[in-house]
């Protein structure tokens, strides 16, 4: 689903430079995670909700420049090799040369992995350890973070996630310290 925003729908998230001026344009996947969770406290549990995407960007006082594309609404942990191939297939497919790509952390590094061999776009893959829909979430500062990444990052892939950027195939996460790690190795 990919939405198209004007004046009159502030929930939809496509929006172009106003100034006349050439505005690079972001393109956005979201693909579910915890950065999506809904907690239902009568069931006690979290689903992937509609995404908060559009709200998490106007408090980051992101307001022109992107395209939001919902590919998946998942879990990382459920997220499968068929899943990994749609979302490298709307990366290669899109028009855009910068994205963003929002994603549960538990699996992030391995989707990262696999869109390595897409060439000549800077991909930034970003998600949240606390649900958006929470008061102590780190989802605002990480869509933030993530956003200056893409703009500024050389054609590559990357993982954005609390103050730091890491490439693809040189990160872990770790999951007793809940947060992401440089590890050595091929790439």
């Amino acid at each position: 689903m990919e939405f198209e925003a004007d004046a009159e729908n502030e929930t939809c998230a496509h929006r172009r430079g106003r100034t006349g001026g050439s505005v690079v344009t972001i393109h956005i996947f979201t693909t579910g995670g915890t950065i999506d969770k809904v907690y239902f406290d009568a069931n006690s549990t979290f689903e992937i909700g509609d995404s908060v995407l559009p709200e998490l960007l106007s408090e980051s006082n992101i307001q022109d420049g992107y395209v939001i594309t919902e590919l998946l609404r998942k879990d990382s942990l459920d997220m499968d090799q068929d899943d990994r191939a749609r979302i490298h297939e709307a990366v290669q497919a899109s028009e855009h040369r910068r994205m963003i790509i929002t994603h549960g952390t538990d699996t992030m590094a391995q989707t990262a992995q696999v869109l390595k061999s897409v060439p000549d776009r800077t991909i930034v893959l970003t998600g949240a350890m606390q649900p958006a829909r929470m008061r102590r979430t780190d989802a605002v500062f990480n869509i933030g973070f993530a956003w200056a990444a893409a703009r500024l990052l050389p054609p590559g892939v990357y993982i954005a996630m609390n103050g730091e950027v890491f490439e693809a195939g040189a990160v872990r996460k770790n999951l007793q310290a809940q947060k992401f790690e440089r590890v050595s190795g091929p790439r």
